[in-house]
């Protein structure tokens, strides 16, 4: 039977290395058979590099978050194209818009998008999204950027589940995290009962949105399983179903 595969997680954030040999321990204790480690800045992208080439189990995607995008320029962007070349570097991501915080001015944000899609098309590399408080404008990036074709994953989707199916119509496929868990979490609930389960991933975003029973602490990949266990319930499947299913689906995506 195939493992978990853990579709978007950071070993390479301060509050994951500072235990990273305990947690890569459970990684292998836990029935994971590949996890995704996702760069948000040239230094994080890098270390994800190397990480991929120390652990059989890690794959790596490099790419500027929109919280970082004011550091970027023309020459990062050529590191980061040298980087998605190494073994193991399956994607570009994650990136994206966040008119929540608005880290980055938002003009800033739409820029290294654009030119992050547009680098990913030229290396042939799927892109890994991240979308928050900016819906509409992000799928409007993605058509005019004629992304789809390329591979297009909706990190941790919040959106509506209308958009979702819009987005499967796309081609898009959709990564589900731990807050799946919540019990008020109705949104993502309807998101997971909407779209059929082979447009669907699986997701921890560790060290951030801890499911049940953890809420409130340390996120890790190790922890993949519980939102596959409420995917299953929701969707009155066997759990063993829905980690078959989430593990081709990421490696079809991913190449691997």
């Amino acid at each position: 039977m195939a493992g978990l595969f853990d579709s978007h997680t950071h070993l390479n954030n301060e509050w994951i290395l500072e235990d990273i040999d305990a947690i890569c321990k459970r990684v292998e204790e836990n029935g994971l058979e590949y996890v995704m480690n996702v760069g948000f800045d040239l230094e994080s992208s890098l270390l994800a590099v190397n990480q991929a080439q120390k652990y059989d189990w890690c794959y790596a995607a490099v790419g500027c978050h929109p919280h970082d995008v004011k550091g970027m320029d023309d020459m990062t962007l050529l590191m980061f194209k040298n980087l998605a070349r190494k073994p193991k570097v399956m994607a570009i991501g994650e990136i994206g818009l966040d008119f929540y915080y608005n880290h980055s001015p938002q003009d800033m944000q739409r820029e290294w998008f654009r030119k992050q899609i547009r680098l990913a098309k030229e290396i042939g590399k799927p892109i890994i999204i991240h979308d928050r408080d900016a819906h509409e404008e992000t799928m409007q990036i993605l058509k005019e950027e004629d992304a789809f074709p390329g591979g297009v994953l909706m990190h941790c989707y919040s959106g509506s589940a209308e958009m979702a199916r819009q987005y499967v119509k796309l081609g898009a496929m959709l990564s589900i995290p731990g807050t799946i868990t919540f019990k008020n979490n109705r949104k993502q609930r309807e998101v997971v009962e909407t779209i059929p389960l082979d447009h669907l991933m699986i997701e921890t975003d560790a060290p951030y949105l801890t499911p049940e029973p953890f809420r409130g602490k340390r996120n890790e990949p190790s922890y993949v399983k519980y939102t596959a266990q409420k995917i299953a319930e929701i969707l009155n499947c066997d759990f063993d179903t829905v980690v078959e299913a989430t593990n081709a689906n990421a490696r079809r995506f991913f190449g691997i």
